[in-house]
């Protein structure tokens, strides 16, 4: 993916880890957990990217995509949550990855912050990198009614043929 496609305000996310920026990465984990605006530390980080009109569920994924890369800033320029789920798939532990990324499928779009955050953080337990710029622009559009069931669709196949491709060639 070249960095013309990366989206300017993940360009700037990037720009943080790069340059080891601790006070922001740290600033913007205090939005873990909270709506937008509840963390008046992140707005030096974020509220300049904001676009004008400005609409909830797109805020949501401003914030929410800051404080999910603070906690988790470990990059990686493809695949989606489904297949960054599917590459942490151990044997015998194939259930408990699976329960959890169809309760991450599942998500309101009002909840999906909070599902994204335990799968971010178990992402980060697994030292599985984050396709920041995909998740940015899937986030976006999960509520919308024209792309939300696409982008679930979209991480399903992901996680479940890369299943399948593992357990082929486990045979």
């Amino acid at each position: 993916m070249s960095q013309a496609e990366i989206h300017p305000f993940i360009a700037h996310l990037y720009a943080l880890a790069q340059a080891e920026d601790r006070q922001a990465l740290a600033h913007l984990r205090r939005g873990l957990g909270k709506k937008p605006g509840a963390a008046p530390e992140m707005f030096p980080y974020v509220v300049p990217w904001l676009p004008d009109p400005l609409f909830p569920q797109e805020e949501m994924a401003y914030y929410a995509i800051a404080s999910l890369f603070a906690l988790h800033p470990a990059i990686t320029h493809t695949g989606n949550m489904g297949d960054h789920m599917a590459a942490t798939v151990k044997p015998g532990r194939e259930d408990a990855v699976e329960r959890r990324f169809v309760a991450l499928l599942a998500a309101h779009p009002d909840d999906l912050p909070d599902f994204l955050r335990q799968a971010i953080s178990y992402l980060a337990s697994k030292e599985q990198p984050v396709n920041w710029n995909q998740l940015f622009r899937d986030m976006r559009s999960w509520g919308h009614p024209d792309y939300g069931d696409a982008i679930r669709k979209r991480w399903a196949t992901s996680f479940w043929r890369y299943r399948q491709q593992e357990t082929s060639a486990n045979n």
